[in-house]
């Protein structure tokens, strides 16, 4: 069979996390609390940091716009997965599921070049202090955030250019609660050994890689501020720790689902990808807010206007 208007499947059938209907209450109340919990925790980063003069820095810049995409983050996958808990027959359609894939793969590959640049960020202020303002001007950081969104959006369209006409004819049923690539492509009605490398090397490779430079950059960053005994240093460990803390929640499912392609434990598989839809974006508000002084001294003054 031999290219897309050969395809006979127009919908996808979702497994789901489990069919229990007592587990699927308790999952729709905790999901439902968490995914409310994760838009107005970022909300109120974004709005805080807006709101006050004191935040107009290059970091809380990032740090908004983290927020932003964390917010894109979790309203892809999250708000079909709970209304599909009180669904028997859980489907997508063909059109829906690529939707689905390009928005994740956009917003995600986005926060995995925001996050490099939020080190660079922080490597400047901290080696190169003198140079900061200059370096990390206002323009500097707009051109930066855009690179980090065109290269998540050619970072998704890369794999969708290569499974947009995939033929589906045969089986429909992915054992998961959204669409992603790698199970995309098993259900093709085609050899697709080569477009599964294409994933690895995509997703998996690259996600292990920036990994692997950010948790160098971070450390050569933490050496320099154990050289300095000033008073900032416990601010400026404090800020890594948690740069560190978010690095290792977003990249570490990355790694495990991408690199081994074709998971052999799904709920393995899928409890990875709750935490990295929904679990890591909530998480990062609490991060970045209760460990942070300023943030926590805006919000009071936020909510004190308020």
């Amino acid at each position: 069979m031999d290219g897309g208007n050969h395809s006979v499947v127009s919908e996808f059938l979702l497994l789901g996390l489990t069919s229990s209907w007592e587990i699927q209450i308790l999952l729709f109340l905790f999901f439902t609390i968490i995914y409310i919990a994760t838009m107005l925790g970022n909300l109120l980063i974004v709005l805080t940091i807006i709101s006050d003069h004191h935040l107009h820095s290059p970091m809380y810049f990032f740090l908004a716009n983290l927020s932003l995409i964390d917010m894109g983050v979790s309203s892809t996958a999250t708000p079909k997965m709970v209304y599909d808990l009180f669904r028997k027959r859980k489907v997508i359609s063909l059109k829906g599921c690529i939707t689905q894939m390009f928005f994740i793969h956009t917003v995600g590959g986005t926060e995995m070049v925001l996050l490099m640049v939020m080190a660079y960020d922080r490597y400047i202020a901290i080696c190169k202090p003198l140079h900061y303002l200059t370096t990390m001007s206002l323009r500097t950081c707009v051109s930066l955030l855009a690179v980090a969104w065109t290269i998540g959006l050619i970072h998704s369209v890369a794999q969708l250019a290569f499974v947009v006409n995939l033929p589906f004819c045969g089986p429909n049923q992915m054992d998961s609660f959204y669409c992603d690539f790698p199970l995309f492509i098993k259900l093709a009605c085609a050899d697709t050994a080569g477009l599964g490398f294409l994933v690895i090397a995509n997703s998996g490779f690259i996600s292990m890689g920036t990994f692997i430079v950010l948790i160098v950059s971070y450390s050569f960053i933490l050496v320099t501020v154990r050289k300095h005994s000033s008073g900032g240093s416990s601010k400026a460990l404090s800020t890594l720790s948690a740069h560190i803390t978010v690095v290792v929640f977003f990249f570490g499912p990355c790694i495990v689902v991408y690199v081994r392609p074709f998971p052999t434990l799904p709920y393995i598989d899928k409890f990875l990808a709750i935490f990295d839809a929904l679990i890591t974006p909530f998480m990062n508000p609490i991060i970045y807010t209760f460990r942070n002084k300023e943030m926590k001294v805006a919000m009071r003054r936020l909510f004190g206007k308020v």
